[in-house]
């Protein structure tokens, strides 16, 4: 369990380092509401980011982007919608993807903006 965390945590400062170099704020890491986490809340001009990484050592059992199931996307609005309450912004919401497959000395990122828009059913 141990090393699968370390593995995501390292996806998470690659993820949020590759935001930062194409322009974006990262206005939290790994914010909790309740039982939910957003890995990364990040702003892009007018335009708040929810970030969920998903970082693997191989893709050969799938894209890393393939694992944000629906179940996973309501408990990202959830916590989106939180965090926005929380701290009384008023932004445009994009729901992004970042992928990052780390293996064999070197790392593969794949950026999915707008990867999906959560609904609440």
């Amino acid at each position: 369990m141990a090393q699968i965390h370390d593995t995501g945590k390292k996806g998470e400062a690659i993820a949020a380092r590759f935001l930062e170099n194409i322009g974006c704020k990262i206005l939290a890491t790994n914010w909790r509401y309740k039982q939910y986490e957003l890995d990364i809340v990040a702003q892009e001009k007018d335009t708040l980011l929810i970030v969920e990484v998903k970082t693997r050592e191989s893709n050969f059992f799938g894209e890393p982007e393939s694992f944000v199931t629906k179940t996973k996307q309501k408990q990202l609005f959830k916590a989106a919608s939180a965090f926005i309450e929380q701290n009384k912004l008023d932004l445009e919401v994009r729901f992004d993807i970042v992928s990052v497959i780390i293996g064999k000395g070197k790392q593969q990122i794949n950026h999915i903006p707008g990867a999906f828009y959560p609904t609440i059913r």
